[in-house]
């Protein structure tokens, strides 16, 4: 059986699917979207990443033999998952083998914005560092400081305990109330807002949280705050976000997620008091190796007549 995957993967998880018979082509990191739909309407199966849009049209020009979508992610809010039921394709994702990556992502851009690291090594390689002063970039302290936690998923409690070890206070809020296994305070979402130092977004993408932190809520933080985003671009109105970095209205911003991704806003781009990182939340080899052999073993269950495991649609 033919099986499409997206891009290049880590590691040698594709190697299992050859050895068994499958004929796999890897497409080539740069190819175009029509490249890859063209291959796509021959496939068994498809490895698709976050930044591939399958929508009901583009769903609609890949072939009849297609059994699994298996998404290289954990989200798959790139795909339509209503259609793929509806043509009884089956969609897989890689859930939970994120979570310390991510969580480790997230702690180190809280310490670059606290401790202004971006604007540090910018001084130290510019050359205008001229010796130790007292008052030189100064940053703040975690200890002491608020964490607020916006969903309070694995990955959210994930980060509430690497919080903990640094001295901070953790709360937060979640659509679905208070989680009593947590000894967190569960706080509405403007009392969030307006009193964590440090406010951590690990909600998922739906209509409700699309720009969930414009003007208004930005407005409502702290001047000394911290805004850090993991979870989804969209999340966040990202013009908004560098307007109200460029008018010191907060401290830092820590993005590792963008909304028109891979573009960034140019105005988000240009604030001093922004650390920018290129969507490198699971970055790490044992977490990409990971989420390879998770794919793969999607792909086989689904090619031999099972239900992935991962699946994440029901196939009547």
């Amino acid at each position: 059986m033919k099986i499409v995957v997206s891009r290049p993967l880590p590691g040698n998880a594709l190697d299992r699917l050859t050895g068994i018979g499958h004929d796999v082509k890897v497409m080539h990191p740069d190819r175009s979207n029509e490249e890859f739909l063209k291959a796509a309407a021959q496939a068994d199966a498809i490895v698709s990443m976050l930044s591939d849009q399958l929508k009901a049209e583009t769903i609609a020009r890949l072939g009849s033999k297609l059994k699994i979508i298996a998404n290289y992610a954990v989200g798959y809010n790139n795909i339509d998952v209503d259609e793929c039921s509806r043509r009884k394709i089956y969609v897989a994702n890689t859930p939970d083998v994120l979570t310390d990556a991510t969580a480790d992502t997230t702690m180190l851009l809280v310490l670059m914005c606290m401790r202004r690291a971006i604007e540090s090594v910018a001084l130290l390689r510019d050359g205008r560092f001229h010796g130790w002063r007292p008052d030189l970039l100064l940053g703040l302290d975690l200890k002491g400081k608020n964490l607020g936690i916006l969903g309070m998923g694995r990955i959210g409690e994930a980060v509430a305990r690497r919080a903990e070890a640094f001295g901070m206070n953790v709360l937060y809020h979640t659509r679905s109330g208070v989680k009593k296994h947590l000894p967190y305070p569960h706080v509405s979402f403007e009392t969030l807002v307006k009193e964590s130092d440090v406010l951590s977004l690990h909600c998922p993408l739906t209509s409700e949280t699309r720009h969930l932190i414009g003007k208004k809520e930005l407005a409502m933080m702290k001047k000394t705050a911290v805004i850090i985003n993991t979870a989804r671009g969209p999340v966040i109105n990202e013009l908004e976000l560098a307007q109200a970095l460029a008018a010191n209205k907060i401290f830092y911003a820590g993005c590792d997620v963008f909304e028109e991704e891979p573009i960034v806003n140019p105005e988000l781009l240009k604030c001093r008091n922004a650390v920018l990182l290129p969507h490198i939340g699971s970055g790490t080899v044992e977490t990409r190796n990971e989420m390879a052999e998770m794919t793969v073993n999607s792909i086989i269950q689904a090619l031999d007549g099972q239900k992935p495991e991962f699946a994440v649609n029901r196939i009547d």
